[in-house]
């Protein structure tokens, strides 16, 4: 058992929790936090991820969060990986040179710049393509009864007529307007690649982080997931809850 995930553990347990209790308070799937104590981060993937995990569970248990990025910072990422070779000073890989301890806070730095570099590149394209296609904007998380752009849910107001009494719109008179699409809505509860397709328009597609959360507008949606245990998905508010097993690549098509 590696020093790291041994000290995750022990601090756990000190405080009489299971890996299920964390879990359901930080909102980390304990198959994660399972692998952080393991120290078997293929299980999670790209270290940015894994930065995060621990930075919440260390947090949570009252650790030091910023060493304990460090301390994984010179260590080997996985036993899959390159030999790790043993000195006095530090472990690193065989065909690395040992990674300066000085030098973590600015690795952190460069990787957290690349996160929200991804993620404005990733939304200006989305804005892009809501501008594009009107229809299928997203909707904020924040509101769940916005209406797509380019649609008007609302009756025009009677206008003056020269006699001085109001003339409804020809909407007003009692022509109804068409009905508002239905709501699709994603959350991810972990990492995974997502493409949402509505109205047969790509309206989403990437790898997104676990605390994601989208809302499309339309008639029909075709949903792939990369990994189906990591994405929870509503439908008009409703729980439709998780479409597969963690790692499962899932393809459905939803009638909204």
């Amino acid at each position: 058992m590696s020093a790291l995930g041994e000290r995750f553990r022990a601090a756990r347990e000190a405080r009489g929790l299971s890996l299920s209790d964390v879990a359901e308070q930080i909102r980390i799937r304990s198959v994660y936090l399972a692998a952080i104590e393991d120290e078997n981060w293929s299980v999670i993937g790209a270290p940015v991820y894994i930065r995060g995990f621990l930075r919440t569970y260390g947090r949570f248990l009252g650790l030091d969060t910023e060493e304990i990025v460090a301390e994984f910072a010179g260590e080997p990422r996985n036993a899959a990986g390159p030999v790790a070779v043993s000195t006095t000073k530090s472990t690193y890989f065989a065909d690395e040179a040992p990674p300066p301890r000085q030098l973590s806070w600015l690795i952190w730095a460069a990787s957290l710049v690349a996160v929200l570099l991804i993620a404005y590149v990733a939304y200006s394209a989305m804005t892009l393509h809501a501008r594009q296609n009107p229809t299928l904007a997203a909707l904020p998380s924040n509101s769940p009864g916005a209406t797509a752009p380019g649609s008007d849910s609302s009756v025009p107001s009677a206008s003056p007529s020269p006699s001085g009494s109001a003339s409804p719109s020809p909407q007003a008179s009692g022509t109804p307007g068409p009905l508002a699409p239905h709501v699709l809505e994603l959350r991810l509860v972990a990492p995974s690649w997502v493409r949402v397709t509505v109205d047969g328009n790509v309206s989403m597609e990437g790898t997104f982080p676990a605390g994601t959360a989208r809302r499309f507008q339309g008639k029909t949606a075709v949903l792939r997931i990369g990994n189906a245990g990591g994405v929870e998905v509503l439908v008009d508010g409703k729980d439709v809850g998780l479409l597969g097993k963690a790692g499962d690549v899932v393809e459905r098509s939803f009638t909204l």
